[in-house]
């Protein structure tokens, strides 16, 4: 069994942290994942009112007696939220692991953070980033190499580079990830140093995920090859799942397109669809390069389990 500095500080069985996903990591999703003994992160930017929100850590409550984490959205928005209300959420409902990803913390909610006794992780892209956050209050740093799904940064930096140079860096504890689908990419990242591992599309597969199960059988049939990246003439790289609506925001983007139209094609509303209704190219979908090592879907519960026992094989067969 792995302990580390994050199972220890949070009392977690496994050091696993299920990445946030807008729409995706709702209230039950959470609970399944911290109920499989890793940590869940609910999306705050998913509820449309504090009220929403405040409901949302409560169902959380009524699932499981585990700890969770809270993930506060600083990119920016088609709907924009008032973060200091979901701090107040935060606060008053006594949640303490909250996550920030984004761009830079505004100083007042460190201080709130820091204030009501909150351990907090702030999601970034680099050492530079990670050390400007821990210098105004971070307690953990988390990074994520090129590999990953979803917002991939500006450094293309892979995960074997990026997360021990962010560990050389920064005194306080790490957690790793990009491609990360299994227990081998478990042992290879607490290998490097990390305190824990992140991981989002590997759980997109898995029984308790919230989506069409059209799109899980979609996703099952991918590989390593199946993700581009968009949106880099935008400033905001993402590798998504290379299906129709991706490949017609990458055109979009070659021909200058207005940033209306692009943003017509990659809007939540059609992810959402895709979600609900299993209509494979209404929208684009974060997937990491990691989609070529699922082979099956499983319950989270099953996955962890499967996954801290090839970790511990692939550590034993190194000290053979």
């Amino acid at each position: 069994m792995f302990q580390t500095e994050l199972t220890k500080r949070f009392g977690i069985r496994y050091p696993i942290v299920g990445g946030t996903m807008m729409s995706i990591s709702t209230s039950d999703f959470v609970a399944a994942i911290s109920n499989a003994g890793g940590l869940g992160i609910l999306a705050s930017a998913i509820y449309q009112s504090k009220e929403e929100f405040a409901d949302a850590i409560d169902r959380i409550r009524e699932l499981t007696d585990k700890p969770f984490a809270v993930n506060i959205n600083l990119f920016p928005s088609m709907r924009p939220i008032d973060n200091s209300e979901y701090t107040d959420v935060l606060v008053d409902k006594g949640v303490s692991i909250v996550e920030t990803s984004g761009h830079s913390v505004p100083a007042e909610l460190c201080d709130r953070f820091k204030a009501a006794g909150m351990t907090w992780i702030h999601k970034c892209v680099g050492v530079r980033y990670a050390k400007k956050a821990i210098s105004i209050g971070a307690d953990m740093v988390t990074v994520v190499g090129y590999e990953n799904g979803g917002a991939t940064g500006k450094l293309d930096i892979a995960t074997l580079v990026l997360v021990p140079s962010v560990i050389d860096a920064v005194d306080v504890p790490v957690i790793g990830g990009g491609g990360v689908s299994d227990g081998r990419g478990v042992a290879a990242i607490l290998s490097l140093g990390a305190a824990g591992v992140i991981m989002g599309t590997r759980l997109m597969l898995t029984e308790e995920c919230p989506v069409h199960d059209n799109l899980k059988q979609a996703l099952l049939q991918a590989t390593e090859l199946d993700t581009m990246l968009i949106m880099r003439s935008l400033g905001a790289t993402h590798r998504v799942w290379n299906n129709s609506a991706a490949k017609k925001c990458l055109e979009k983007e070659d021909s200058a397109a207005d940033l209306e139209e692009i943003l017509s094609i990659v809007a939540g509303d059609n992810a959402r669809k895709m979600y609900s209704e299993g209509d494979l190219d209404a929208g684009v979908i974060s997937i990491g390069q990691g989609i070529g090592l699922i082979h099956e879907i499983p319950t989270v519960k099953d996955l962890f389990d499967r996954i801290m026992e090839q970790a511990e094989e692939s550590v034993r067969r190194l000290a053979e």
